[in-house]
């Protein structure tokens, strides 16, 4: 089978892929880009999420055209309270993801339908045969080797429910904790897409990975019934896990996954510690990638590897914050935590989740009547220093 050859080739083509090579495409034109994934559409089965404020100004023009839903407010809800914050909210479906990359990738960019079997220098083997070469390959592949590191998990199955009469909601319940709590922090999401369809998602931070799908699906329609709402079909289902990132060694995390040093998503870490949202540090990725003045394989190995190094550095705060989550306090009581993080003022709030969370945002967020027995916090505290 002949060899096809390109500038740059992007191992998977989920979000942090695909970003890059749109990034790729607006800027940098004249390089001929594969963009590889392993199903027959690229994006998966998934409803991406982030806060208005998570991504720079600048770089809105990446994310605006994918944009399937949007909110200029959400609600939380808590055992003590309930709280409306004014930051706007989007989401994005992958059949709005895979139509946009297919519009703007040129044909011969977008390789599917078949898994990668090998990566080496130069070179991306396909289980079908096909060999392409690339003068550059960057690996965006899900997942990894994550065995050095350590990490809870958050797992979670979602539906989009068609309802007989409106459900009432005119904004998204970013998190319900006053769900009763079963196998950690438990809570249920909802996205209202039009006046009669919604979605929602039972989600857990876990200390293990096993999702029960099936029971996942009966607390969802428990829940709908708790709101009143009558379920007349359901036209989406989805379930996933996502390791949340507390600690470990990041350089041996490294080398344990070998291939090319230019990684993205989560096969760099380069997620939200706490949140285990890839789409804002899939954005920055994709700009520093299409931005980078020379790019050849050394240039952006070199870039990926400080980058994803600096970002592990960068959380250490939020590292903290989710190993008290996971290892200070009963898992029923894991909750908590994000109820104290809640509280605090809302551009803190938004900060916290765009990763740019101050040393005065800081203080505050540890201050106050602990979430977690301070006995076991002080350790942990110490630790993260």
């Amino acid at each position: 089978m002949a060899k096809r050859q390109f500038d740059l080739a992007i191992a998977g083509g989920g979000l942090a892929g695909g970003l890059i090579a749109l990034a790729l495409r607006k800027l940098r034109p004249e390089l001929s880009i594969a963009l590889v994934e392993a199903e027959d559409h690229f994006g998966g089965n998934h409803v991406w999420s982030f806060f208005e404020s998570d991504i720079a100004p600048e770089h809105l023009w990446l994310v605006e055209p994918l944009i399937s839903h949007q909110w200029d407010s959400y609600d939380v809800r808590f055992p003590k309270y309930s709280r409306t914050l004014n930051t706007g909210y989007r989401s994005i479906l992958s059949e709005n993801f895979d139509r946009i990359v297919r519009k703007e990738l040129l044909q011969k960019s977008l390789i599917s339908g078949s898994k990668i079997s090998e990566i080496t220098a130069n070179n991306i083997t396909m289980t079908n045969g096909e060999i392409l070469t690339a003068n550059t390959i960057l690996d965006a592949r899900g997942g990894g080797d994550f065995s050095a590191l350590e990490y809870g998990w958050q797992k979670f199955a979602g539906q989009v429910l068609s309802l007989s009469k409106p459900h009432g909601l005119s904004r998204p319940i970013i998190k319900d904790a006053t769900v009763e709590q079963i196998d950690g922090y438990r809570f249920v999401y909802s996205l209202p897409f039009s006046a009669t369809e919604i979605f929602v998602e039972d989600t857990y931070y876990s200390n293990g990975g096993e999702l029960d799908v099936e029971a996942s699906h009966r607390r969802i329609a428990e829940y709908a019934e708790t709101q009143g709402w009558e379920i007349t079909d359901i036209s989406r289902n989805e379930a996933g896990r996502l390791p949340v990132l507390y600690g470990g060694d990041f350089d041996a995390f490294w080398t344990t996954n070998d291939g090319v040093e230019a990684r993205a998503g989560a096969r760099a870490a380069l997620i939200h510690p706490v949140t285990s949202y890839s789409l804002p540090m899939a954005v920055r990725t994709a700009m520093k990638v299409a931005t980078l003045p020379e790019l050849t394989q050394d240039s952006l190995d070199k870039m990926l590897r400080e980058y994803a190094a600096k970002h592990w550095q960068n959380c250490k705060f939020y590292h903290m914050l989710c190993a008290m989550m996971f290892e200070a306090g009963k898992p029923e009581n894991r909750y908590k935590t994000l109820e104290h993080t809640y509280g605090k003022d809302e551009n803190l709030i938004a900060r916290f989740y765009a990763g740019t969370t101050t040393k005065l945002d800081q203080a505050a967020l540890l201050s106050g009547r602990p979430p977690v027995p301070i006995t076991k916090a002080l350790p942990i505290m110490m630790k993260y220093r």
